[in-house]
């Protein structure tokens, strides 16, 4: 047996003869939130997201009473900025609820901005081939689009069914390949030949997108309607049912008899087929033309909306506002104060690193332990 009586007596250097302790911090998983809690916490971190990026602006040069007037009295009060701000949110509806859907069954579509590609071409090669009468030559650009879009995310699906290919990098690089075939398009069978620049021509009046008497889009009423759509299928059909087990453990739904793969399958074709409805709304809506760059900013705005939206696609209805306002105001930044497009990004950066911390500060709680001397 050990003599305690023979150890040496401690000396004041050991860990147990110092000052006190002043503790340490530990996580606690939440076991449950208020829901004013759970909003506290995310408006609280979104406006510390926005005053790190006012702060940044203000830097740059930006007078804080002309950021206020940029981004609250002109949006809010000219009717002609807020009607752009609508305008600019009908695509971003698309292409949020086309990452949100993609998301739900944990397919991760990065190749958003690719299905918008397609979706432009599709719904261009009916106008530049004069397909179908005028009267229904708008709904048959959309049927393309929407066809052209789904096949393009196909390609990905298969590889991932079939090969164990992952998606990330698979419909990344599909993003590569569809907009070089975009503009072996525009420069050579689709140059415009009023101008020779490398753009579809100016589609007509019929096969436009028009705006309502009061100058809102039927764009932004399309996506309303599909927001809907997409509520009722997540939240009260069983296909939302279904998505929502394989979302949460894909091997357990298979065991238990839901048909992973046909789920599956359907969340990515519509996935991408909302995102090719969001390149037509833009080609039809907003440019009147197919262009080069008019798919730009719109795939990673679609990942970081579906990502605060929490793949709900009413909640995403209303970030992508949020973001069409941001996108209009640095728009509007960079032509008054020349701020660059990457500082309009490095804001968007910035929102979503606090809102992921919201969601942090939101599942654990931070507990100070205390320890005696």
């Amino acid at each position: 047996m050990l003599d305690n009586t023979a150890l040496p007596p401690r000396s004041a250097k050991s860990p147990t003869a110092r000052g006190p302790h002043l503790g340490r911090l530990t996580l606690e998983v939440r076991q449950h939130m208020p829901i004013w809690q759970h909003a506290a916490i995310l408006i609280s971190l979104i406006g510390l997201g926005l005053a790190i990026s006012a702060a940044i602006l203000i830097f740059a040069g930006v007078e804080p009473s002309e950021l206020f007037q940029e981004i609250i009295l002109d949006n809010f009060l000219v009717r002609e900025n807020f009607l752009a701000v609508l305008r600019q949110t009908a695509p971003l509806l698309f292409v949020g609820l086309a990452a949100a859907l993609a998301f739900r069954v944990r397919f991760w579509n990065l190749g958003i901005e690719g299905q918008m590609i397609w979706g432009g071409i599709g719904a261009t090669a009916v106008s530049v081939n004069h397909i179908g009468p005028e009267s229904v030559r708008l709904p048959l650009m959309l049927v393309s689009a929407v066809i052209a879009g789904m096949a393009w995310a196909s390609i990905a699906l298969i590889l991932k069914l079939r090969l164990r290919i992952s998606e990330i990098i698979s419909t990344l690089l599909l993003n590569y390949i569809a907009g070089d075939y975009m503009l072996h398009l525009l420069y050579g069978a689709w140059l415009d030949p009023v101008d020779s620049f490398p753009h579809s021509a100016q589609f007509a009046s019929y096969e436009r997108l028009p705006d309502l008497s009061w100058g809102i889009s039927t764009a932004l009423l399309l996506a309303l309607v599909v927001v809907g759509i997409t509520w009722w299928l997540l939240r009260v059909s069983r296909v939302g049912l279904y998505m929502k087990f394989v979302h949460a453990n894909a091997r357990m739904a298979h065991a238990v008899g839901i048909p992973v793969v046909g789920v599956t399958i359907g969340a990515v074709l519509l996935s991408g087929a909302l995102a090719a409805a969001g390149g037509f709304v833009i080609a039809t809506g907003l440019e009147g033309r197919l262009t080069q760059g008019f798919f730009r900013g719109y795939g990673f705005s679609g990942i970081l909306i579906a990502f605060l939206a929490q793949n709900d696609p009413l909640v995403v209805a209303g970030v992508a506002f949020l973001v069409a306002l941001l996108f209009d105001t640095g728009r509007s930044l960079q032509v008054f104060y020349q701020i660059p497009f990457a500082m309009v990004q490095l804001i968007q950066a910035v929102i979503v690193t606090t809102v992921a911390a919201s969601e942090f500060f939101i599942r654990y709680r931070v507990h100070w332990v205390r320890r005696s001397a």
